[in-house]
This record gives C-alpha cells, sequence and structure tokens, in this order.
C-alpha cells in the first residue's frame, strides 16, 4: 500500500488542508480513522469538498465522535471504547491518504497513541507545521518521536505566513525537506490548492521507507 500518514505538530495546523492538497496532485483515497467532532463539517466532508473526489474515494471512518476533543476523551464522553484492532485501513484500490487527530503523542487508548497508529499502518509520514513562532520547538519534538519509533518520513508541510527563517532552521536541525509552502488562501478550493506545485515527486515519497 503506498500513501502517507498525514499528521501534525498540534491540533489545527491544517492537515486536512493538507490531505486536500494531496489529493489534489494524486489520484488516491481519503481516510480518517478516528473524526471527533463533526461542526461545522467532517474532515472527510471537507477534503471531498476541498479535493472535489468522487464519493468512492472517501473511506468511512471507524469512529465518529460527537465532540471536538482528543479522542480519548471524545470517546469517553460518548461513551465508547475504542480498539486499535478497528484502526485497520479499509479496502480501497491504490493510493491512500491517512489522516490523524492531533499530533502524533495524543492518545486514542490507554496503552496507544497516534505514532503508534502511523507505525500500523506503514504509510510514510507527512508532518504538517505552522510557519509561525513557535514551530522549530513543535517540528524537531514530532520528527525525534517519528525517528525514534524508525517509522518512514516523508517530510514537512509548513503552512501559515511565509517565514523563511523558521523554514530554514526546520530544515537545517531537523535534516528533513521541505515539500511544500502552503500560504493563507483568500479563497480555499481544488484549483487554489492545485496551483500549489510540490517541491519532490509525490508518487516517489509515497513510497519511502527508512
Amino acid at each position: 500500500m503506498s500513501g502517507f500518514f498525514v499528521t501534525g505538530t498540534d491540533t489545527d495546523v491544517g492537515k486536512t488542508l493538507v490531505s486536500a492538497w494531496l489529493l489534489t496532485h494524486l489520484d488516491g483515497s481519503y481516510w480518517k480513522p478516528v473524526q471527533a467532532g463533526s461542526e461545522p463539517a467532517t474532515d472527510s466532508a471537507t477534503v471531498q469538498r476541498l479535493a472535489e473526489l468522487p464519493l468512492g474515494h472517501i473511506l468511512p471512518e471507524a469512529y465518529l465522535l460527537p465532540e471536538a476533543l482528543a479522542p480519548h476523551e471524545a470517546a469517553r464522553r460518548a461513551g465508547v471504547t475504542l480498539d486499535m484492532r478497528k484502526l485497520e485501513l479499509p479496502p480501497c484500490d491504490g493510493l491512500v491518504i491517512v489522516e490523524g487527530a492531533g499530533g502524533l503523542m495524543v492518545p486514542i487508548t490507554d496503552d496507544a497513541s497516534m505514532i503508534d497508529l502511523a507505525a500500523e499502518l506503514d504509510l510514510p509520514i507527512v508532518l504538517v507545521a505552522r510557519s509561525t513562532l513557535g514551530t522549530i520547538n513543535h517540528t524537531l519534538l514530532s520528527l525525534e518521536a517519528i525517528r525514534r519509533r524508525g517509522l518512514p518520513l516523508a517530510g514537512v508541510v509548513i503552512t501559515g505566513p511565509e517565514t523563511p527563517h523558521n523554514r530554514a532552521a526546520i530544515e537545517r536541525y531537523g535534516q528533513i525537506e521541505v515539500i511544500a509552502e502552503i500560504p493563507w488562501l483568500e479563497t480555499v478550493n481544488r484549483d487554489a490548492l492545485k496551483a500549489i506545485e510540490p517541491e519532490f515527486d509525490l508518487l516517489k515519497l509515497a513510497t519511502v521507507r527508512p
């Protein structure tokens, strides 16, 4: 299976936007294993709309929880017990983009976090990072966690206003390539995302291994 596991240095860094961006450049499917919160829309619905994916390319969530909280807490409040065995990739043909929830160390169960799910799926990781103040620390810590586990790492996508010195620091101290930078967009749709060209061959990155 080829594709990417999209995670972030934090919540609200643009994982869903980056997932949609990837799918404007790649022919593939999208899967959000655990969706916590559905207002104003689920991440699946947002990706389908932005990337203009056929509905058949949106794989059903394993868990759909009502409150927009970390998965373990959203599940507790909903009276649901999350089971890692149910977080197996649904059958699909071709490339798949999997979007995690929150950052890598967010708990899913008492014994597993989002990075454990990434390890199970064994897809190259795309790490989404903010461009603004604080991003260097958060990004380097996330990269360290990925490498400590020996997980496949495709690269970093930076979102937000252009901040060249932060990008340079992430690349230098993180020893990592920035795949793309996605600025604030006045209009967010397929055409706007498609116009942002990746700086590397995404198909090659989708099969990278440690």
